[in-house]
Parts: structure tokens; C-alpha cells; sequence
């Protein structure tokens, strides 16, 4: 995992720490001393993190409610509109047990929902709703008892009943929240993983963060599940001379302005589409409200590559492996046997990759930094596990017995093999 890091962040580390240290170090105390001390610990660093004195970290659930009767109607009504396909889409996602009689005797699966999940939720710059609802209900569908969010407070709402942003609050209503704790960062990361006086451990850690909730995750990975380790954001449009430059520009902005380290990518044959996508973005740019990050982003981490033909921007694609892969091509589906590494793939210009962070269906949670080669997106399999069954009839087991015996024996297993040959 590639560490950048500003001078910025070098002296937020040394002037909190009182001494220069690198991001692990710095994770690695606020882990252990959260693990040691508890609640007094997550105190203590939220007010130096966070500048911000708690007696009580749960957010009381009436104040859920109250936020969501609060909120914006149109507001509330996009958060249910996307909250009832986000479920739609994962009760479509298999999830049973299953039992064969075919091997002799009876084998299968037992598919069992985890006990107790931790769902981060950014509350930075950008407070995510969106977020609560991808970690929240693909965690409920798959029968997790006890789904709780932690969400770090913010001096912006401090005025409030709890310095949360009311939206996060409302969604996390809508989406059936079981507990809300107001801390964040690796603190909320060490808490959910050993637990304190007043959150207790749980199963598995899911939702993206910033440097400091990645490098906790990896840090207690063992202690607890982790769903994976974000990265900054990416897209990558794949896109012939059919493709409208405007939507095209809207789109690699839209990527752009997550964060300074987000990447947004064009890949395309046509030099003709590169010119009227650069001239769009600096029409559309200085009218974005998030232009200081915009222009970071694009001009250190983003960009528009010349390819000779589709097939080699696919494996370009295919070789970065991003996030979000958006194909506006004149036939999209003709493609889409030709992907191989992606986070989710986005077909024809009206699958727009921000329908996908909102309410298109699949989850928004997705891999990062060249992880979809091998890793996938959130869905309901990530919280269930896996049981092998073995019920074999005693026929099965005698003729089963001998060769299991040889196999111990070849690996110098003595006491295997003599309980195989006792059952001969």
C-alpha cells in the first residue's frame, strides 16, 4: 500500500503526537491505547483529533428519528427511493444453504449470518448518506443481528443535539441502524475491534476512510474481519468518437472531486474526443464548488490517454483494474466479455457512474488501488459465513477410510491415519 503524504499531514502528525512520526506509528498508538484504556482513551482522542469533549458516544435512537422527520422532503424521499433498490438489488444476491446426496451420506453448506457488524461512515469534508445505506442493508438482508455505524463527530455540527450531520442521522433511520456511536478515525476502528465500556466488539469492520481508518483496519485485521483496505477513488471511461464530450467531462469531474488523490481517466482512440472533453472541463470547472479539489486531482492524478483502438483502452483498463470502469462506446455489451479487472462496470452513457454511488443497485463500496484484480465489490456474502457440512453414511466413511489413511501417513501422521483405519 503507497503512502502519500502531504506536508500538511506531516505536521497535523507531529503538532498532535508532539514528534514526527509516520502514519502507522501514529495508528498504532491510538489502536493500542484504545485497546488498553477503553472509552477514557477514545475521549481523550477525540478531543485532540477532533477538538470536540463527549461524555457519551451513542447517539440516542430517538435522535435518529427525529432527524429523519426533519429532513427535506425531496431529501428524504431520494434516501427511501435509494434505500428500496440498494435492498432490492442485494435480496437478489444467492444466499443459501445447500445439501447433496450424491457423494454418499449428506454434504453441503450451512450459510450463517455474522453476529455483530461495524459500519464506518466518513463524516469529513462530505458527509456520505449514501454510504450508510450500502453498509447498512446488504449487512440487514444477510441477517446480521446487530448492525452498528460509527461516524466521527464534526465541529460544524456542534451546535446540534449531536454534532453529526442530520443526514447521516436520517439514513441511518431508514436503513434500520441498530446502535450510532459519534466517534471516527482509527479510534472507531480500534473500538469496534476490541471493544470498550460503551461500544462493544464486533464480528467485522466494513466502509471506506481516510489513510488513518485503512491503516487501523490492517492493524486489527486478525482481531476482527475487514471487507478490505480503500484507496483513494478512481474511474476509468472507456470511450469511442460516439461519446458526448459534455457527459464525458461531467463525469471524469464528478470522480475528480472526492479527493485531491482521486483518479478520473479517459481512455479513447479519438484525439478528436480528448480536445472537446478538455475544452468542456474548462468550461464546467470554475463552476464547481469543489474547485480546489478538482484542480488538485486532475492535475496530479487524473488525465486522457491516446489509445490505437478500443482493444488496447480495454486492456489498459483491464490493467489498471479500477474501481469504476464506464464504458461509452456506440455497442457497450459488445465489450463487456473483453473485462476482466474492475470494481463495477458501467454500460452506455446513460449508466453513469454516479447512479452507481446513489441508488443504480449494486453496492458503491468497491475495490481500489488495482485490488479488483482479485478482490470485489460489498454484497451480502461478506456478511455470512460458510459452514461445511459432513453427514456421511457409515458405507461411505469404510470406503472413504483406507485412502484417508494413506494420504496421513504420507504426511506423517500417525494418529490420522490410525483413527481412519479403525472405522475400516
Amino acid at each position: 500500500m503507497t503512502l502519500v503524504l502531504s506536508d500538511r499531514l506531516k505536521e497535523s502528525i507531529a503538532r498532535v503526537f508532539g514528534e514526527s512520526l509516520s502514519p502507522w506509528e501514529a495508528v498504532a498508538r491510538i489502536v493500542e491505547d484504545i485497546r488498553q484504556r477503553g472509552d477514557a482513551a477514545l475521549r481523550e482522542w477525540t478531543r485532540r483529533l477532533d477538538g470536540l469533549d463527549l461524555t457519551t458516544f451513542q447517539i440516542p435512537p430517538e435522535a435518529l428519528h427525529r432527524a429523519l422527520e426533519a429532513l427535506d422532503p425531496a431529501l428524504r424521499q431520494a434516501l427511501e427511493h435509494a434505500a428500496r433498490r440498494i435492498e432490492a438489488f442485494h435480496r437478489r444476491q444467492p444466499l443459501t444453504s445447500w445439501f447433496t446426496q450424491d457423494l454418499g451420506g449428506v454434504l453441503g453448506h450451512l450459510v450463517r449470518p455474522l453476529e455483530r457488524v461495524g459500519c464506518y461512515v466518513p463524516g469529513g469534508s462530505a458527509p456520505l448518506p449514501s454510504t450508510v445505506l450500502m453498509s447498512v442493508i446488504p449487512a440487514k438482508v444477510a441477517g446480521v443481528e446487530h448492525v452498528v455505524v460509527v461516524t466521527p463527530p464534526h465541529r460544524a455540527f456542534a451546535h446540534l443535539e449531536v454534532p453529526v450531520a442530520p443526514v447521516l442521522l436520517a439514513a441511518c433511520a431508514i436503513a434500520g441502524v441498530d446502535a450510532v456511536y459519534t466517534v471516527g478515525g482509527a479510534q472507531a476502528i480500534a473500538a469496534l475491534a476490541y471493544g470498550t465500556e460503551s461500544i462493544p466488539r464486533v464480528d467485522k469492520i466494513v466502509g471506506p476512510g481516510n489513510i488513518f481508518v485503512t491503516l487501523a483496519k490492517k492493524m486489527v485485521f486478525g482481531a476482527v474481519g475487514i471487507d478490505g483496505l480503500a484507496g483513494p477513488t478512481e474511474t476509468v471511461i472507456v470511450a469511442d468518437e460516439t461519446a458526448r464530450a459534455d457527459w464525458v467531462a461531467a463525469d471524469l469531474l464528478a470522480q475528480a472531486e472526492h479527493d485531491p488523490l482521486a483518479a478520473a481517466i479517459l481512455l479513447t482512440p479519438s484525439a478528436e474526443l480528448i480536445h472537446r472533453v478538455q475544452q468542456e472541463i474548462a468550461s464546467q470547472l470554475p463552476s464547481r464548488t469543489r474547485r480546489d479539489i478538482l484542480e488538485v486531482s486532475l492535475r496530479e492524478r487524473s488525465g486522457a490517454v491516446l489509445t490505437r483502438d478500443l482493444e488496447e483502452a480495454l486492456e489498459l483498463a483491464n490493467e489498471y483494474a479500477p474501481e469504476h470502469l464506464a464504458l461509452a462506446v456506440r455497442d457497450p455489451w459488445a465489450w463487456v466479455s473483453r473485462v476482466r479487472h474492475a470494481g463495477c462496470v458501467f454500460l452506455g452513457e446513460h449508466s453513469f457512474e454516479v447512479l452507481g454511488d446513489y441508488l443504480a443497485g449494486p453496492n458503491h463500496i468497491l475495490p481500489t488501488g488495482g485490488t479488483a484484480r482479485f478482490a470485489s465489490g460489498l454484497h451480502v456474502g461478506d456478511f455470512v459465513k460458510w459452514m461445511g457440512l459432513v453427514a456421511l453414511d457409515p458405507t461411505t466413511a469404510r470406503d472413504l477410510a483406507a485412502a484417508a489413511a494413506t494420504l496421513a501417513r504420507a504426511e506423517g501422521l500417525d494418529a490420522h491415519a490410525h483413527a481412519a483405519e479403525r472405522r475400516r
